[in-house]
C-alpha cells in the first residue's frame, strides 16, 4: 500500500491539494479479509456456496468453486448431482486429474489439489515460470489527468485527489473490485457494468462497493454496447477483470480498448496469465491456491487447506490500484497485465512466517447501503488520519453516464 500512498500523494500535490495521505497495518490486514469482517445490519455474510470447497477424490483432492450460479450448475451438469452429499459421493468415485478435466470442460471450475513440486512441473507452470506478477507496458501517449482540472468538490472528507477522474470498471469479485474502491474513496468517479444475465452475488457487491455506481448493461446487445464504447472513449482508467478472451470476442478486449481509448490507463487481470495452457482458463483466488500448493502448505497429511484469507485477489488489487495511481501521476497511458498465478508464485517465494503475528484491531466503519446499515472495512488509505469509507450504491442502478 506504501505504493498506492505515495502515488496518492503525489497526485495531490501536483493538484494543488495539502492533503496528508498515509495507512495502517490495522487497516491493511483488515482490508485483506473484507468480506469476513462485513457486518449487513447485524449479519454475517456467506462468502461460500454448497458446492465450494475441497472434496476427496479417488485418489486426492479436488477443490470446487460453485458461488455463482452459471458454475454451480456446470457442477450439477457433469456430475449428475442436486446436492453437496451427492457431489461427494460422485467424485469420490473419480479421480482429481479427471473432475478437473470434465468440470473444466463444461465451463465449470474445479482443479486438483497439486504440491508444489507438482505444480511447477505442470505444463502452464513450466509455460507461464518468467511471467511476472504484474507487467506495464507504456503506450507513450499522455494520459487524461492533466486535462480533468483542479480536484474540487468538497465531500465529508474534503476535496479528494482522484476528483474529476473517470474509471470504467469492468471487473468482478474481490480483486478488480477492491482496486476500483481505492480508486473510488479517493474521489474518482467509477462506474461498474455487469451484465444482466450474471450479476454480481450481492453480499460480494456490498463488499467491495464504496464510493462506486453500478449499472447493468449487456455487451451482446449492439446499443449497449456502443453505449460502454462511449463511456471507454472519455475514461481515464479502464478495467477488465473477466478471463482472456471473454471481452475480446464483444469488441472489448484490451487491444480494442488500447485503441478506443488511447489516453487511459488501462488494467487488465486474469487468474493464470495470458499464456500457456490454461492462458484462457478462468480461476478464483481459492482456485490458484488449490493448484499451486498453497493448500498443500496450508493443510495437513490428512487434508488440504487454505489462506485464512483471499490474499491473492487483495494483493493483486492492490498492486494494480497502485500501478494505475502511479500512471496518472507520471501522466503516462499504459497497459498493465496482472494475474494471481503472479500473486501465488510471489508468496510461495517468500520465507515462511516465524513466530505468533499481532493481533491487529479490526477498523469497520458504518455506511449505508441498499441492504441496510454496513459495518465495513474501508479502503487502507487514510487522509488527514481519516479513513476513505463511503456508503455503497445501490447495484445496478447507477445511470450509465458520466458525472461531470
Amino acid at each position: 500500500m506504501q505504493r498506492a500512498r505515495d502515488a496518492a500523494a503525489e497526485i495531490a500535490a501536483a493538484r494543488g491539494l495539502d492533503l496528508d495521505l498515509d495507512t495502517t497495518p490495522e487497516l491493511i490486514s483488515a482490508s485483506f479479509a473484507a468480506i469476513d469482517h462485513l457486518r449487513i445490519d447485524g449479519r454475517s455474510p456467506q462468502p461460500w456456496g454448497e458446492f465450494s470447497g475441497f472434496v476427496a477424490a479417488r485418489d486426492g483432492w479436488v477443490r470446487l468453486h460453485g458461488n455463482y450460479p452459471h458454475h454451480a450448475s456446470a457442477l450439477r451438469e457433469v456430475l449428475g448431482v442436486d446436492d453437496r452429499s451427492g457431489l461427494e459421493r460422485e467424485i469420490g468415485r473419480l479421480d482429481a486429474a479427471e473432475v478437473e478435466a470434465r468440470i473444466s470442460a463444461a465451463g465449470g471450475i474445479a482443479v486438483a489439489v497439486r504440491t508444489e513440486e507438482q505444480w511447477r512441473r505442470h505444463p502452464h507452470a513450466v509455460a507461464t515460470a518468467e511471467e511476472p506478477w504484474s507487467r506495464v507496458e507504456d503506450r507513450g501517449e499522455r494520459s487524461a489527468l492533466s486535462a480533468v482540472g483542479h480536484a474540487g468538490g468538497d465531500t465529508e472528507c474534503g476535496p479528494l485527489p482522484l476528483a474529476g477522474v473517470r474509471v470504467l470498471d469492468l471487473t468482478r469479485v474481490i480483486a478488480g473490485p477492491t482496486c476500483t474502491q481505492l480508486l473510488a474513496c479517493l474521489g474518482a468517479d467509477v462506474l461498474r457494468i455487469d451484465p444482466p444475465h450474471r450479476p454480481e452475488i450481492l453480499d460480494q457487491h456490498l463488499s467491495t462497493g464504496m464510493g462506486k455506481r453500478s449499472t447493468v448493461l449487456d455487451l451482446r446487445r449492439r446499443e449497449e454496447a456502443d453505449r460502454v464504447r462511449a463511456l471507454g472513449g472519455e475514461a481515464d482508467v479502464i478495467l477488465d477483470g473477466y478471463r482472456p478472451g471473454a471481452l475480446e470476442r464483444l469488441g472489448f478486449g484490451i487491444t480494442d480498448l488500447e485503441q478506443l481509448a488511447p489516453q487511459a490507463v488501462i488494467l487488465s487481470l486474469s487468474a493464470w496469465g495470458e499464456h500457456g495452457p490454461w492462458g484462457r482458463r478462468a480461476g478464483f483466488d481459492s482456485i490458484v491456491q488449490a493448484a499451486t500448493g498453497i493448500a498443500a502448505h496450508c493443510g495437513t497429511e490428512e487434508r488440504p487447506g487454505a489462506l485464512p484469507v483471499q490474499a491473492l485477489d487483495h494483493a493483486t488489487g492492490h498492486l494494480m490500484a497502485a500501478h494505475a495511481l502511479e500512471a496518472l501521476a507520471r501522466g503516462r497511458a499504459v497497459t498493465v497485465r496482472a494475474n494471481l498465478l503472479g500473486a501465488a508464485r510471489t508468496l510461495l517465494d517468500l520465507p515462511a512466517p516465524t513466530g505468533e503475528l499481532a493481533a491487529l484491531g479490526v477498523p469497520r466503519r458504518r455506511v449505508s447501503s441498499e441492504a441496510g446499515v454496513l459495518q465495513a472495512v474501508p479502503p487502507p488509505l487514510t487522509l488527514d488520519g481519516r479513513t476513505l469509507a463511503q456508503d455503497v450504491g445501490r447495484y445496478g442502478a447507477g445511470r450509465a453516464v458520466w458525472r461531470a
